[in-house]
């Protein structure tokens, strides 16, 4: 056997399909096989794999065991001459197995070779090629020479930049995401070193192969897709601490014990500025919506208070205390951003629904805080009122000064239809675009472009791929959608590399499914539109809200415990779900627990579910049905609604 494909997965099941869509087109005229070591992932990857490629080996673990003990798992059953450590999130060209394979048998010191790569937007990969990270080498990264002076032989050794990317070098490190190692050269050395849970060991296997009188090459014949940032999010603090310490691992494992110190040092230092760096960061991406939100809001009612005291309360002099903004402003600025979250207008930045939902939960909020609080603190109704107006101008005046910043236009209703082509045949492109309007993808589809000789003309029909790029540019598209069943991998890698055409976002849609799949760069996570996970409760905000419900109202019911334990049977249990619920064991509303919910979002075990209005009896097809809805059509006021119908059901 010439071959053995080894994908570790965690997750990421509908890119796992396209990288064994492109996987099995490259295996043909390839003697091998191909495995897929599965780390307890709950999306439903193992069965997708065993329903469209029954022909795959799957390995699949109870926990998620990380990246070196998975593939070590398959290393030990693989028969193949040769072993591909492949990232689940990647595509490569049809004959890209073939050409690797050729430049091993005719370079016989090779003990692994790895490939160009590209991101989802065409970009060149500097990790396709690398230096060992010396402390040297690792100080010039860290603290950012490298990026300065990426062509450096001195500060740019990192990533190689001053060698060629279109040539063959002999390299020191290759990437974890395309390994392709002789199998008698594992044999030798062993397998990937399972100290390292995830990163890290890639830069330890490709220096144990040059200690052991092999070479490592940069072969850049050949060409693959890596998305990245699916199964980790680079600027998260988790990622650093947990990509450095792998650099610990390597420097107490190779370096001297002098050189080690040195580099444990540097490593630490660096961890924290960049975890500080990288928490400042993801603060103010998150938050920086919030922040202008609330800083509206307290000026607003600060000025509101000036005119209402002014020319209504205190016509003849004086004001309000101090007590005014430094307690109830600051409160009711808290509350109606914390409305907006509620709402997911901060996922939904664009959304004025979202919007009037959370200012409109913000004043019912502060109606009942006004409403109890001590006569001191309730200074005025109209400021509240006039506050409500000011919230609800000044959140939707900021998501508009965004939105015109972004896209450089005014649009009242802040619309945005990305401009889209797509690149297939018209059968496969009336299916995407069929895909797109089912999925409410935010698109405008100016028609298709086909690829050969063969052309079935019609409105929508814009020209053939060699005139792609004036196609692009005479319509203005921000989105190019290639089908895979009618163009090759290796004529989209070609496009994507070859052609400049600034703004424009890339997507793939394989045969025969129902995903369309890209990524703008290599530091964003891959995006898709996907008909069978458009569920409200995978949702993060949806989660969110959830988690806050369930908080909520266990603290309502430990309050009226008294009166409900008297109709509730079960009473040691009820205030036990109690403890349960508030420490997130549980949620008050769950899935029926007796069926399969593998292709569900996640949630905790229910004390209640959708079924409980029919005491439970309904066929388990039905039953599935109604978890499926749930998750598909979640909302609070559903999960408000099953508790209050089945409140003498609490102790269950």
């Amino acid at each position: 056997m010439q071959l053995s494909v080894i994908i570790v997965n965690y997750n990421v099941k509908y890119f796992l399909e396209q990288a064994l869509h492109s996987v099995y087109k490259a295996m043909h005229g390839v003697n091998g096989e191909v495995f897929v070591v599965d780390n307890n992932s709950a999306d439903g990857s193992c069965e997708m794999v065993r329903r469209k490629f029954p022909q795959t080996i799957v390995i699949e673990n109870k926990s998620n065991t990380g990246f070196s003990v998975a593939n070590n798992q398959a290393i030990k059953q693989a028969m193949g001459k040769y072993v591909l450590l492949l990232n689940p999130d990647t595509v490569v060209e049809e004959d890209c197995f073939r050409r690797c394979i050729d430049f091993m048998d005719t370079h016989l010191d090779a003990g692994a070779l790895g490939v160009k790569m590209i991101d989802g937007k065409g970009k060149f990969l500097p990790e396709s090629k690398r230096s060992l990270p010396t402390p040297k080498v690792a100080f010039y990264k860290m603290f950012g020479f490298a990026s300065i002076f990426p062509k450096s032989k001195t500060f740019g050794k990192y990533h190689l930049g001053f060698l060629s990317n279109d040539e063959v070098h002999e390299v020191e490190v290759l990437s974890g995401a395309f390994m392709f190692i002789r199998k008698a050269t594992l044999d030798k050395i062993g397998l990937l070193d399972e100290d390292y849970f995830m990163y890290g060991e890639d830069i330890d296997l490709s220096y144990r192969i040059t200690q052991g009188g092999y070479k490592n090459y940069y072969f850049p014949n050949t060409t693959i897709i890596h998305y990245k940032g699916e199964s980790t999010k680079k600027t998260s603090v988790n990622y650093v601490f947990v990509f450095y310490r792998a650099m610990i691992i390597f420097a107490q494992k190779h370096y001297s014990n002098k050189h080690a110190k040195l580099f444990s040092f540097l490593i630490s230092f660096a961890i924290y500025i960049r975890a500080g760096i990288s928490l400042v960061a993801r603060f103010f991406q998150i938050a920086h919506l919030m922040i202008m939100d609330a800083t509206s809001m307290y000026i607003g009612i600060y000025l509101i208070k000036l005119y209402w005291e002014r020319n209504h309360k205190f016509v003849e002099g004086g004001s309000y205390p101090i007590e005014f903004m430094l307690v109830n402003a600051s409160i009711y600025t808290i509350i109606w951003v914390f409305g907006l979250y509620l709402s997911g207008a901060y996922e939904k930045t664009r959304s004025t629904t979202a919007v009037v939902k959370g200012i409109l939960f913000g004043l019912i909020g502060i109606s009942l805080v006004y409403a109890f609080a001590p006569l001191s603190y309730r200074f005025s109704r109209a400021i509240i009122m006039l506050g409500f107006v000011w919230a609800l101008i000044g959140a939707y005046l900021n998501r508009l000064i965004l939105y015109v910043a972004k896209f450089k236009k005014i649009d009242l209703a802040m619309a945005y239809d990305t401009t889209t082509i797509i690149v297939g045949g018209k059968n496969e492109a009336s299916r995407v675009q069929d895909l797109l309007n089912k999925t409410k993808a935010n698109c405008k589809v100016a028609g298709y472009v086909t690829v050969g000789n063969d052309i079935e003309q019609g409105d929508d029909y814009l020209g053939d791929v060699s005139r792609l790029s004036d196609i692009v540019q005479v319509f203005n598209a921000e989105e190019i959608i290639f089908c895979s069943k009618d163009i090759s991998a290796t004529q989209i890698i070609q496009w994507m590399s070859g052609v400049n055409l600034p703004g424009v976002q890339y997507k793939i849609v394989p045969e025969e499914s129902s995903f369309i799949i890209g990524s703008n760069s290599k530091n964003s996570a891959g995006d898709f539109y996907a008909l069978d996970i458009s569920m409200a409760l995978s949702e993060p905000q949806n989660q969110r809200k959830k988690r806050i419900l369930d908080v909520v109202v266990t603290i309502l019911l430990t309050v009226i415990s008294p009166i409900l334990i008297l109709v509730i049977k079960q009473r040691a249990k009820f205030i036990k779900n109690l403890w349960e619920v508030l420490f997130g064991q549980k949620t008050w509303v769950g899935y029926t627990q007796s069926l399969n919910q593998n292709a569900l979002p996640k949630i905790k075990q229910g004390v209640l579910s959708p079924v409980i209005k029919w005491n439970n009896q309904v066929e388990p097809g039905t039953a599935n049905k109604l978890n499926f809805m749930y998750a598909k059509n979640y909302s609070v006021e559903k999960d408000l609604y099953i508790i209050f119908i089945s409140i003498t059901k609490l102790g269950s």
